[in-house]
């Protein structure tokens, strides 16, 4: 049976660990046949080269800071040839930014979780965009940003920013026939998510809530959406946030 992406080349940022949601992407991306090129830059690079090893066919990959102008005017040239699909997977904040409530925060590392969290969606779209024919795909990870969570705080605003700028990236990109999707997981334990103080009370709310039960262990249910949003399953489809969340979000008291 052909693969979902079979003979499609996709791009996976944010490939750290094992646990990263990202891993899993990579993994059953190439299952289904794709040529996947990873990225990652600065300490964690290397960390991503020996993740790789890990990966079946040991992707290649890439160095990209998408804060670095001079990283995404060379992005298209680095990757050669035709790119039909992208998986952002980037999101940081200083720890000012979780914690400690929206007032106290400086300008400063606020804006440093805006510039890597939500600018960075549209400015990594731009950079890959010459590489993508009509009928390419552009997905990124996302977290629920219509209430306000515990501890999040300049992430949560960060990632409501992220939520727009797919709408906006919907609008501009369909011309060029590239669709634009957020993926919104439940809490998965990544290395991400031990930046952010409480996290068990995410882990104990899902575990309460979520009406299909949620493993806070297991990101292949994210994966699988990722991947079906890269593929061409979904041809007419932009714009929007899929949930996989376990149902949490359909759910009140």
């Amino acid at each position: 049976m052909t693969g979902l992406l079979q003979g499609k080349r996709v791009l996976i940022t944010g490939v750290l660990t094992e646990a990263s949601i990202a891993f899993s992407v990579a993994r059953l991306a190439t299952e289904q046949g794709a040529e996947v090129v990873l990225s990652g830059y600065g300490r964690g690079l290397s960390i991503t080269q020996r993740i790789a090893k890990r990966l079946p066919g040991e992707p290649r990959v890439l160095e990209l800071d998408v804060t670095s102008e001079e990283h995404l005017a060379a992005l298209a040239d680095s990757l050669g040839g035709q790119l039909d699909g992208v998986l952002h997977a980037i999101g940081f904040a200083p720890a000012s930014c979780l914690g400690s409530g929206l007032l106290d925060t400086p300008w400063t590392d606020v804006a440093t979780a805006l510039q890597v969290s939500t600018w960075s969606y549209a400015a990594l779209a731009r950079a890959c965009l010459p590489l993508m024919p009509t009928g390419s795909s552009y997905v990124g990870l996302d977290f629920d940003a219509t209430v306000a969570w515990p501890a999040y705080d300049w992430m949560g605003v960060a990632k409501a920013g992220l939520e727009s700028a797919n709408r906006y990236l919907a609008r501009d990109l369909g011309a060029h026939g590239v669709r634009s999707n957020l993926v919104a997981a439940g809490p998965i334990k990544t290395m991400a998510a031990k930046s952010i103080p409480g996290f068990a009370m995410f882990e104990q709310a899902w575990k309460d809530k979520a009406p299909l039960g949620w493993d806070v262990t297991d990101a292949e249910p994210v994966a699988r959406a990722c991947v079906a949003l890269l593929s061409d399953w979904f041809p007419a489809t932009t714009g929007t946030i899929v949930h996989v969340d376990g149902g949490f979000r359909a759910v009140g008291a």
